[in-house]
């Protein structure tokens, strides 16, 4: 069984200029070179690469049903559905740029990744003195596709950089430290935590979906 849904989910130089004056005969002098400008970390266009485990699924819980129609063959039979909650995974690629130099820096990034995890339920059916009669499971596995803008809160400390922010985006499901050498490389641990609302199935109970995900990375600054 398939399922398929889309859902709305300067650098700074500085330079020393000596001039010097005096009468008299010529003076030979060394000219001292400028320093080298600051080596900043983090800053500019940025890619990434990411992955790691979809921690959990809140699906919720059990969930009785009961045949109350006296003409219905099951009348007074309980059918008792367990979602199924295991752990996926998760990988994707992510494009952004940081603003500014300071302590601050303000920053967009498009996060493009690829989301699974494995769905189902078991099913239990009770006779009406509590006796079970039958059972069943159904397993499945979740993929989704799903993109995000997000808008991010930088904070710069040197090569430590703590961040935080928000995002909204799309997405598509179906059923079926060493030190570096270079500047240019980051590595970074983030968690997200993904709310999906369903804009297809209208029902009377809620149908977001919410997920944990804790991953790590490789960024590289262009």
């Amino acid at each position: 069984m398939k399922m398929k849904k889309f859902s709305i989910l300067t650098s700074l130089l500085f330079g020393f200029v000596t001039a010097s004056v005096q009468a008299g005969e010529a003076v030979a002098y060394k000219q001292v070179a400028p320093p080298p400008p600051p080596l900043l970390w983090g800053v500019g266009f940025y890619g990434a690469i990411d992955m790691g485990a979809n921690l959990y699924q809140n699906r919720g819980g059990d969930r009785t049903f009961s045949a109350s129609d006296p003409d219905d063959p099951l009348f007074g039979d309980t059918l008792t559905v367990s979602p199924k909650n295991d752990v996926g995974f998760f990988g994707g690629i992510k494009l952004g740029y940081v603003f500014g130099t300071g302590v601050f820096r303000p920053t967009v990034e498009g996060d493009f990744f690829y989301n699974g995890f494995r769905g189902g339920a078991d099913f239990r059916l009770n006779d009406p003195a509590g006796v079970e009669v039958a059972n069943a499971s159904l397993t499945t596995w979740i993929n989704t596709g799903a993109f995000m803008a997000n808008f991010i809160g930088r904070f710069a400390f040197g090569r430590f950089q703590p961040y935080a922010g928000a995002g909204v985006g799309i997405y598509y499901a179906e059923s079926a430290g060493a030190q570096l050498d270079t500047a240019r490389f980051s590595t970074f641990i983030e968690y997200h935590y993904l709310n999906y609302t369903s804009t297809q199935i209208e029902t009377n109970e809620d149908r977001d979906l919410g997920q944990h995900l804790l991953g790590a990375g490789l960024r590289f600054h262009f």
